[in-house]
């Protein structure tokens, strides 16, 4: 068995100095463009800063905290039968999978640039509602579907 790979670290942002920021900004980047994902997401914090009066990192960890799940589920083979088993998350994934989320709700967005979709989606899932968090909502009913099964998470 091989052993596994070192975690890499990830510097925090230049402006708001945050860890969870940056691995956002780095979801965003595409093709090494990382100047062109900072200026998404500091337009995207500077229109929710601007629409609600409040600290935008703070609705930005609200939100994120809204969207990111507690449990998923996990497919495992169990005598020759595949069967959703439900498991605890860890917290950085917790952290990725509410970050993927969001990501993938903004960009089903049409219509708007991408700072106008990922700043509405923030605001959305902050309030507890929004593409992200119904997502969360489908995760935990999945899980509650299958918790007959919680006890093969064990083997």
């Amino acid at each position: 068995m091989r052993r596994p790979t070192p975690k890499r670290t990830v510097d925090p942002d230049l402006k708001f100095n945050n860890l969870t920021l940056a691995k956002f900004i780095n979801l965003i980047m595409d093709d090494g463009k990382k100047s062109v994902a900072q200026k998404i997401v500091y337009n995207a914090l500077n229109t929710i800063s601007e629409k609600t009066k409040q600290d935008p990192l703070e609705i930005f960890q609200k939100a994120l905290q809204n969207i990111a799940p507690e449990v998923e589920v996990r497919g495992r083979r169990v005598g020759g039968a595949n069967y959703q088993v439900p498991v605890p998350v860890s917290e950085p994934r917790r952290t990725t999978l509410g970050l993927r989320w969001l990501i993938k709700a903004a960009k089903a967005r049409k219509g708007i640039s991408m700072d106008k979709r990922i700043a509405a989606e923030i605001m959305d899932a902050a309030e507890g509602h929004g593409a992200a968090v119904k997502k969360r909502e489908d995760t935990y009913k999945m899980a509650e579907a299958n918790r007959a099964f919680a006890h093969f998470a064990r083997r």
